[in-house]
């Protein structure tokens, strides 16, 4: 039987004492209406260190993180015809709904009861060969190489989520707060849309990111920023900027949380923060569509991610300088026998 290496996770531990491990696995095999991928890139997500350090429990006694997977289709499973072997293919975070549920029939797939995740649930992309269901699989624009490609998977849709969830609309003025590897994706589509774009930062390095990234004002996290926003985003995990960014909202405003994690947010006070109907809103996961949309239009611009390409051995490395506000933009692990593309 043919064997894979991969990186993976048995016990959960923090980062700085590397819990994930080198591994060598039976190469995965594509069951009914599954491909199998040859995996040539995989992004670091900041998921993959709360699957490393235990945040988010484990469900199986081995996993392997990873769900920015970009890759080439090997073999197809039985009924599968949407993609043929050769195909660059990209495996994101949502692996599974169940299409019967109240929320996947109303096109709410993202808040499915039973969905099922790629390097939580099943093994994902820290490893040479990954399995997906072809209907979870995307196609990628051939307008962008690979390293650049996987942080659109995770980082680049869930910026394109939020964009939604703030409804967002060309022309519009956008404070985001925090500027990181999602941020930098969501300004991109922003200024293809001709939005004035206002960013929130701590200093130093952020603040020049954005700069190099040719945002229309910079300033500190809780400045006000020069003129009243139509919409705003909250890329930073600091539920301390709730009442700043709220308050900075022009009237009709709506407030969106990116992360999936946000630490307590300072009581509101309703006149102050919400009253001329500005709103609040979470962002969970994407629906495929969301996913669909926001790598056709990363194609047309096309985007660029900022990345930093390391080994598949320096995993624990990479989630280290991630947990440790180390990385500009993105880390992105090849795979061996795969050159930059």
């Amino acid at each position: 039987m043919e064997s894979m290496r991969a990186m993976a996770v048995r016990t959960p531990a923090p980062i700085e004492i590397n819990p994930l491990q080198p591994v060598e696995l039976a190469r995965p095999r594509p069951r009914t209406g599954e491909l199998l991928v040859r995996v040539r890139v995989c992004g670091v997500c900041r998921t993959d260190l709360h699957v490393a350090e235990g945040d988010l429990p484990p469900k199986q006694e081995l996993i392997i993180p990873g769900h920015e997977l970009v890759g080439e289709v090997v073999e197809l499973g039985d009924h599968c015809s949407r993609f043929r072997p050769g195909d660059r293919v990209g495996i994101a975070w949502l692996r599974e709904t169940c299409g019967r549920c109240k929320y996947c029939q109303l096109g709410r797939e993202n808040l499915c009861p039973n969905a099922r995740f790629t390097g939580w649930d099943e093994n994902g992309g820290y490893a040479e060969w990954a399995t997906v269901r072809e209907d979870f699989a995307y196609p990628l624009p051939s307008t962008i190489p690979d390293e650049q490609a996987a942080p659109l998977l995770c980082a680049g849709i869930i910026g394109y989520r939020a964009i939604k969830r703030a409804e967002i609309q060309p022309g519009a003025t956008v404070g985001l707060y925090g500027f990181g590897g999602s941020a930098h994706l969501a300004l991109q589509v922003l200024r293809h849309w001709k939005c004035r774009v206002f960013v929130m930062t701590r200093g130093g390095r952020h603040q020049e990111f954005a700069r190099e990234m040719n945002a229309d004002w910079i300033g500190r996290a809780e400045e006000r920023p020069p003129a009243p926003l139509d919409a705003a985003i909250l890329f930073a995990p600091a539920g301390q900027l709730v009442q700043p960014a709220l308050q900075a909202l022009d009237r009709g405003g709506i407030l969106a949380v990116a992360g999936i994690y946000l630490s307590p947010i300072p009581s509101l006070e309703y006149e102050r923060h919400l009253f001329y109907e500005r709103e609040l809103r979470s962002v969970t996961a994407n629906t495929r569509a969301d996913g669909e949309e926001f790598l056709k239009i990363a194609g047309e611009i096309p985007i660029r991610s900022h990345t930093t390409i390391m080994a598949l051995d320096d995993a624990n490395l990479a989630l280290r300088k991630l947990k440790h506000d180390e990385l500009q933009g993105a880390a992105v692990l090849r795979l061996p026998e795969f050159p930059r593309s």
